[in-house]
């Protein structure tokens, strides 16, 4: 299951939305469906299949049990979950509590994160996005911590001083 893209919907009276059918597919979820509804980051809610949420809970679980930090979000996150159901329709009601946990008014951003959609207000993914698209190369560095950059390799190839080099025990040892 992988859940990718971006998606803006509009909510109706009922705090209804529509989740679009490449993300349904993604999640795997038959037409009428239980999902889980949480307490995101950034000011976004999550939406989780059961499956994706069972192992976001499995993960949880190796926490320690007498951190207080992890007890207080154990309270925080657990205590704000909701399930919600998939209509036939293929729309799930936002309860209001949560809209208003994450300033959700009317107008929403869907995206496909991984194992689970984030629903953001839209200003405030706007503001989020603009605030962090700019920072995208130094983001995607960390998120591939291990990844040489093409300029690395270019560098290395020519035998800039300034490329990173193995460590002594692991260069060829080579007649001169």
């Amino acid at each position: 299951m992988l859940l990718t893209g971006t998606f803006h919907r509009s909510l109706d009276d009922k705090l209804r939305f529509a989740i679009p059918r490449p993300l349904r597919d993604a999640m795997g979820s038959p037409d009428s469906s239980v999902l889980y509804l949480a307490p995101g980051t950034d000011g976004s809610l999550e939406l989780y299949s059961e499956q994706a949420f069972a192992k976001v809970t499995g993960e949880l679980e190796h926490g320690p049990r007498n951190d207080r930090e992890i007890r207080a979000f154990h309270r925080l996150f657990y205590g704000q979950v909701q399930m919600v159901e998939l209509d036939k329709q293929g729309r799930v009601r936002l309860p209001a509590d949560l809209a208003q946990l994450a300033s959700i008014d009317k107008d929403i951003v869907l995206l496909g994160v991984r194992d689970h959609i984030e629903i953001w207000d839209v200003q405030r993914w706007e503001a989020y996005l603009g605030g962090t698209q700019p920072h995208y190369d130094e983001l995607a560095e960390r998120a591939f911590p291990d990844a040489k950059r093409p300029e690395d390799l270019q560098r290395s190839a020519f035998g800039d001083a300034t490329a990173e080099s193995p460590p002594a025990d692991l260069r060829p040892n080579l007649p001169r």
